[in-house]
C-alpha cells in the first residue's frame, strides 16, 4: 500500500512540476530548445517512474529500523543546513563538511571521511569554477 501511496504523490507532483515548467516566460534570445525543455524531461520521467511504482508495487516492502531512518533524517537535515550554509560559507568549506558527515556515514572512517569531503570539494571547485568558469558560492576567504 505504501508504494502505492508514493506512486500516486510522485504523479502528482510531477503534474504540479510539468504546469510549473509551463508556466516559464521564454525570452527572445533563448535557444532553440526554450528553457521549458528540461523541467518538462524530468517531469515526464518523474511521472513514468512514479506510474510504474503505482502500478506494480512491491508485495511487501521492508521499511528500515529506527536507527536508519534517523540517519536518513540526519542526512536530510546536513543537506537542508548545507543549502543555508552555502551563502555564507562559501562553497568549497560547505561542500568539504556535508561531504565529509556523508562519507562517515556511508562508512569511510573519520580521516578518510574528512579526506574525501576536501577532495570533492576541492575538485568540483577547480572542474566547475577553475576550468568551466561557472560562479560558484564565494566564502568569506573569496572562495
Amino acid at each position: 500500500m505504501s508504494d502505492r501511496i508514493f506512486g500516486v504523490l510522485g504523479l502528482l507532483l510531477a503534474i504540479g512540476f510539468a504546469i510549473a515548467a509551463t508556466q516559464i516566460e521564454e525570452s527572445f534570445l533563448s535557444d532553440a530548445v526554450g528553457p521549458k525543455a528540461f523541467p518538462l524531461i524530468i517531469a515526464t520521467i518523474l511521472g513514468v517512474s512514479s506510474a510504474i511504482i503505482a502500478f506494480r508495487p512491491d508485495p511487501e516492502p521492508v521499511w528500515p529500523s529506527l536507527g536508519r531512518l534517523v540517519e536518513l533524517l540526519a542526512a536530510v537535515v546536513v543537506m537542508v543546513l548545507y543549502a543555508e550554509f552555502l551563502p555564507v560559507a562559501g562553497f568549497v568549506f560547505a561542500t568539504a563538511i556535508a561531504a565529509a558527515y556523508l562519507s562517515w556515514r556511508l562508512g569511510n572512517g573519520p580521516i578518510a571521511s574528512v579526506l574525501t569531503g576536501v577532495g570533492i570539494s576541492v575538485g568540483i571547485y577547480v572542474i566547475f569554477h577553475l576550468v568551466l568558469g561557472l560562479s560558484l558560492a564565494r566564502g568569506p576567504f573569496g572562495f
